[in-house]
């Protein structure tokens, strides 16, 4: 299996998408195929640029036996969308945030979620609610990774 480079994106890169990340991480980690991918996470805006993932992020995260060290928040850059395989957007706004900087329309992550008619992750920067969210980010990492391992083994 070659390298596979995953990149989850959301607006600020202190909640969902290093929510998804480590998740995602802890997913392959538990399939014994951590090795075989590179897995990081972005922002779409400046704002929490360089900081921590916020405090709700980390603390649903240990709830649920999954530890996030040492990120820092960092912007989604072109390099990054010549480089990754599979980039990730976690709501509409980030769609048309990405379209609009770099003309490309990717895929959100709950779009891996069959049967899913909400397709978008909410913020809880704004609403608080890490719990949904998390439930949410599993479900749409889960699909995902069925996803890629289906079509690695198709290719």
């Amino acid at each position: 299996m070659r390298k596979i480079s995953v990149l989850f994106v959301c607006m600020g890169n202190i909640c969902r998408s290093p929510m998804a990340e480590a998740v995602f991480k802890e997913l392959i980690k538990k399939k014994g195929i951590a090795d075989h991918f590179l897995v990081a996470s972005a922002a779409t805006g400046s704002w929490h640029l360089g900081q921590a993932p916020h405090h709700g992020t980390i603390d649903i995260l240990v709830k649920n036996g999954i530890h996030l060290v040492g990120k820092q928040a960092q912007k989604l850059t072109l390099q990054d969308i010549k480089t990754y395989d599979y980039i990730l957007l976690m709501d509409d706004e980030n769609v048309q945030d990405v379209k609009e900087f770099f003309g490309l329309t990717l895929p959100r992550l709950l779009d891996f979620v069959p049967n899913s008619i909400n397709k978008n992750v909410p913020d809880p920067y704004y609403n608080g609610n890490f719990s949904e969210v998390f439930h949410l980010i599993s479900l749409g990492c889960q699909g995902l990774l069925d996803s890629i391992l289906a079509k690695e083994v198709e290719d």
